[in-house]
């Protein structure tokens, strides 16, 4: 007779997927090597070049400056801090002061409100402030919307909730549509006196700077003060000068004077 033998062969136990390949770093350089890395740019740094040099080409931009005294503004804080925190859930920062007095300012002077659109000037009836912020992907503009309809509390809220966004890499288009004007503050990075770009086709943008103490004069004595250098750069087509310099030394008294900003005035 014959015999058949049948061998069963177990499968084989099922690979495991191989582990992902790590990228090398790329190696430190050595000191004194005169090597050289070509980095792609990426889409976000290409659309800052290209809005920023839009701007460089586009309009006639001219920077005023004018400095204030911070002493007013920061014991307000100081005083309110603790009971707007725990009545808003949010801090009361520099700010929302910065954003109520050019809202306010941008009601007095609507031209710095404006934009140029071919041989046209479009006046805005509502106050759409863009405030840059920095993001893991680069420098963003996020826009606090209606700001003639807004509190401290409400801007503060809006600015913590538009930065989350953008440290999370949350934000999104709608977030950075339009704007007509500009808030950007550089010192928080220490920067003490800039020249801001404008952010087309806004028509200017107001620079924030660090807080120095200095010496000032106070009727007839020297006294230190926590100053801060504002800029304005404005685009000298659609805003004259005298508007420029109005506009900035109302942003200048109302951040001095807070009360002013409660008072409407």
């Amino acid at each position: 007779p014959s015999f058949f033998f049948f061998f069963f062969f177990p499968p084989p136990p099922p690979q495991k997927p191989p582990p992902p390949v790590q990228p090398v770093p790329a190696a430190a350089p050595v000191p004194g090597s005169r090597e050289e890395r070509l980095v792609k740019m990426t889409p976000m740094r290409m659309k800052i070049a290209s809005r920023l040099k839009e701007s460089q080409n586009t309009a006639a931009s001219l920077t005023t400056f004018n400095e204030i005294d911070m002493s007013n503004l920061m014991a307000m804080r100081q005083k309110y801090k603790d009971q707007f925190l725990d009545k808003h859930g949010v801090k009361l920062g520099f700010m929302s002061a910065f954003v109520a007095a050019a809202t306010s300012a941008l009601q007095e002077i609507p031209a710095v409100n404006g934009r140029i659109e071919g041989d046209h000037i479009v006046y805005h009836d509502y106050i759409d402030i863009s405030v840059a912020v920095s993001s893991p992907r680069g420098l963003v503009v996020p826009v606090l919307r209606n700001c003639e309809t807004k509190s401290f509390a409400d801007i503060e809220a809006n600015i913590v909730e538009l930065g989350t966004k953008a440290k999370n890499n949350t934000i999104t288009l709608e977030d950075m549509a339009g704007g007509t004007f500009t808030v950007t503050n550089g010192g928080i990075f220490g920067s003490l006196m800039s020249t801001p770009m404008i952010n087309q086709p806004q028509s200017a943008i107001l620079g924030m700077h660090a807080i120095k103490e200095r010496p000032v004069v106070v009727n007839g004595e020297i006294v230190i003060r926590p100053m801060m250098y504002v800029a304005l750069t404005y685009d000298h087509r659609l805003i004259d000068g005298r508007e420029s310099v109005t506009f900035l030394k109302s942003i200048k008294e109302k951040v001095e004077d807070p009360e002013r900003l409660l008072l409407g005035l």
